[in-house]
């Protein structure tokens, strides 16, 4: 994904922006893996239209967009943490290896299409993972196969790359977990690997995550159904049921409903979907909502109907449960 401008944008660029990135990076069907999928023209045309409109009535309210790369680089060379950026696909090997690297990128855009015995609803992995999975400060990928394996308390054990993935998939995507030895885990673990090509073993990067959210705020759902209709529904829908192509896939994904992540994932926690909402949205607008407000919007839509996830009470085994986990 291209780096922002510092510069204030127009509201008609962050609106063409925001359609020409289909609020994700893809890929295509074929053997040539592109960094972006188009949208139609005609309809694009329609739906910046509607931004504009919608962005006219914000104005005033919608501070210039920020790059969440670019404040990593910035950060990272005072902290002296590496660097996240997405390397340039064309230094993939020709190889087998770079093989399994090109299936693992397909597979992040395109999740349900590829794995759709894995997928239970109509998200990829580059739904949240943002940026082909190498944006900072939207859960990116870069170096976490040498972070891992790790301790995580949602499981009371260390967990291995792989056993977060399937996590993902179980939660994230409502679906089934892949087989932990399968060509498509390996694909993705190669894609993985790849993105942290030049990265110090073991050292968390700048932008791992996302940003911090003060999570001594109290949720005022109130407020945020008002602001979720005011900067969210036009890309997510008044249910937060998504916008689609006429193929099924997705323009803007849902974040409710039967098509969206289930009440396990970490999506569906306040302060989790907080993080990211400021960090990231409205999109192509970052860091421009309060802290109150992203916790405000995600109390909202975080507990609109979605699929319930299975033996989720058996999550958090030593009790040490965060506050805003979904029982």
């Amino acid at each position: 994904m291209k780096s922002l401008s510092s510069a204030k944008p127009t509201v008609l660029m962050a609106a063409i922006f925001a359609i020409s990135a289909a609020v994700i990076s893809g890929c295509s069907s074929g053997n040539d893996t592109k960094a972006t999928d188009r949208v139609d023209e005609a309809a694009a045309i329609a739906r910046v239209q509607a931004l504009e409109a919608r962005a006219t009535e914000l104005k005033g309210n919608m501070p210039a967009a920020t790059d969440g790369n670019a404040v990593a680089t910035d950060t990272a060379a005072t902290s002296g943490k590496p660097v996240i950026k997405m390397p340039d696909i064309t230094t993939i090997p020709d190889d087998e290896y770079g093989a399994a690297v090109r299936r693992g990128l397909q597979i992040a855009n395109h999740t349900g299409q590829e794995l759709p015995n894995n997928v239970g609803n109509k998200l990829n992995c580059t739904s949240c993972h943002l940026g082909n999975g190498s944006e900072a400060y939207a859960a990116p990928w870069n170096n976490m196969t040498s972070i891992y394996p790790i301790y995580r308390s949602r499981a009371g054990r260390v967990n291995v790359i792989q056993e977060r993935i399937n996590g993902c998939f179980e939660r994230s995507m409502n679906g089934k977990a892949l087989e932990l030895g399968s060509d498509d885990m390996n694909a993705m673990v190669s894609y993985m690997s790849w993105l942290s090509q030049d990265m110090p073993f073991g050292v968390s990067p700048e932008g791992r995550g996302f940003v911090k959210i003060d999570k001594s705020l109290t949720p005022n759902t109130d407020n945020g159904k008002k602001l979720f209709a005011e900067k969210c529904s036009v890309c997510h829908g008044a249910k937060g049921e998504g916008q689609y192509k006429d193929d099924g896939s997705y323009i803007y994904p849902a974040v409710a409903g039967d098509d969206s992540f289930n009440d396990g994932a970490g999506m569906a926690r306040t302060y989790t979907a907080a993080a990211f909402i400021k960090g990231k949205m409205p999109f192509g607008q970052g860091n421009s909502l309060s802290d109150q407000e992203a916790v405000d919007i995600a109390g909202y839509f975080t507990h609109l109907p979605r699929p319930v996830k299975i033996n989720k009470d058996k999550d958090w085994p030593k009790g040490d449960a965060p506050k805003d986990v979904r029982r």
